[in-house]
């Protein structure tokens, strides 16, 4: 404010003039970043257009999203399949983004398969979409209340504000009811307003994101939103899920806030509207969840790994809440001694489920294996690859973590296996396999009941 305003408006064309070229819908932006402080402007006199955009621009930075790395690659079926040749399919790849800070965020590509299997990526945009937040319209007091208690976080203050809501509720009723609590509270002290703000980002936790339709899809970037994820979004494995005759698309993801992983369920039906909310149930805990593409029994499946060594799979007939779980395998073969998990959501086969695995041996290196459950029983191991399908090659080794081929979902189009991996946490390629030489090798190494 202590410039002149031909000061100001000079300064404004400067930046504009350096940055409008490097971004879609800047100036909109910038004045929407005004509107976010300006309550902090000690002057009451009119500022212009110019002196807003200024302002905006000082409170604006730019992200490399991806500036460190691109990688943990999941594929789904594009849900548009308009304009594309006979026996071809549109897939849609949401990828892992690292940037400054070693934050993560989730991106997409699009690309099409052709009827031979040949992949071709559509050119991404150069401009990122920032997406409108949406606080969830309504909360559910009791399923609320329930991840309270599974954090640990329902205190006699907790309960207090719990026993002031009605069944279903707002954020901005919490928002308001845990400002009149602090005020009226004669004990109010630290403890007091961080359990306050605990919930508060539990609410935040559950939220809406839309984009605007008309954005290339791989403009839309989701960035880290709510508390849980201030460190990073990481690894989204995306499922297209049948019900009913309907698609909805769901992603399972790691949350991180620096210290705790929360794991979190993104969910869509077209990839502009989102909406994000909490896992919640005992059973909820560490990396590597992934949900079958539909209900099994009536109730849900999902693939897990909560102590960082083995699989368990696990039903729940919520898709929010998971009670239980069972070991499904072991580490048995020395590539994958330290650690097992999946890549990704079960594919079904006529011959069953087929999941990719990882499996981590000496030297912390990742390779990349298969294995085959039964189509009723998935908890039966049918059929299990006794030596990696995909290994790191020479080419593959060096990047921000050494020797890791990952991936987080594969499809099987045009009779192959269309893998999307990772490469030492840095970039992402594809390999492709027959699904038949594939699944004979399976069938070829059945095993007995497993573990």
């Amino acid at each position: 404010m202590a410039l002149s305003r031909s000061e100001a408006e000079r300064e404004a064309s400067i930046m504009l003039e350096s940055f409008e070229g490097r971004h879609e819908k800047l100036q909109a932006f910038l004045l929407t970043r005004f509107g976010h402080v300006s309550e902090h402007l000690i002057t009451d006199r009119p500022l212009n257009r110019c002196e807003r955009l200024l302002i905006g621009a000082y409170f604006t930075l730019e992200y490399s999203l991806e500036a460190a790395a691109l990688f943990n690659p999941s594929i789904v079926r594009h849900p548009d399949q308009s304009g594309i040749d006979e026996g071809s399919m549109r897939f849609l790849l949401s990828l892992r983004a690292t940037g400054e800070g070693h934050i993560s965020s989730i991106v997409f590509r699009t690309g099409v398969i052709d009827r031979q299997g040949g992949i071709a990526l559509d050119q991404p945009s150069p401009f990122v979409a920032a997406a409108d937040v949406h606080p969830n319209p309504s909360y559910d007091k009791h399923l609320f209340e329930q991840k309270l208690v599974e954090m640990g976080l329902l205190s006699h203050l907790a309960q207090r504000l719990m026993d002031q809501l009605p069944d279903s509720f707002s954020f901005e009723k919490l928002k308001q009811l845990t400002n009149q609590v602090l005020r009226s509270d004669r004990l109010a002290n630290t403890d007091s307003a961080q359990i306050v703000e605990s919930v508060l980002s539990l609410a935040r936790a559950n939220y809406e994101l839309s984009f605007d339709p008309g954005d290339d899809c791989s403009e839309r970037a989701i960035f880290p939103t709510s508390p849980t994820e201030s460190r990073g979004i990481e690894d989204a494995r995306f499922v297209a899920f049948k019900e009913d005759g309907q698609t909805t698309y769901y992603a399972t993801y790691s949350a991180y806030d620096g210290q705790l992983v929360f794991p979190q369920l993104l969910e869509t039906k077209d990839f502009t509207q989102f909406k994000i909310s909490t896992l919640n149930g005992p059973e909820v805990a560490n990396k590597g969840m992934a949900l079958f593409p539909r209900k099994l029994g009536g109730s849900y499946a999902m693939l897990s790994r909560q102590d960082g060594e083995n699989i368990y799979l696990m039903y729940s007939d919520q898709l929010h809440f998971w009670y239980e779980k069972r070991i499904l395998m072991r580490p048995t073969y020395p590539w994958e001694f330290v650690q097992i998990g999946n890549c990704g959501s079960p594919i079904e086969t006529e011959a069953g489920w087929l999941v990719l695995t990882h499996g981590v041996g000496p030297m912390r290196r990742y390779t990349i294996g298969a294995i085959l459950l039964d189509i009723n029983d998935p908890g039966q191991v049918i059929g299990r690859l006794k030596e990696p399908l995909l290994e790191p090659t020479q080419q593959e080794r060096e990047g921000y973590v050494p020797n890791v081929v990952y991936s987080c979902g594969s499809l099987i189009h045009a009779d192959k296996l269309i893998i999307p991996y990772a490469m030492s946490d840095q970039s992402a390629t594809f390999a492709t396999v027959s699904v038949k030489e594939l699944l004979r090798e399976l069938k070829a190494n059945p095993l007995e009941k497993y573990p």
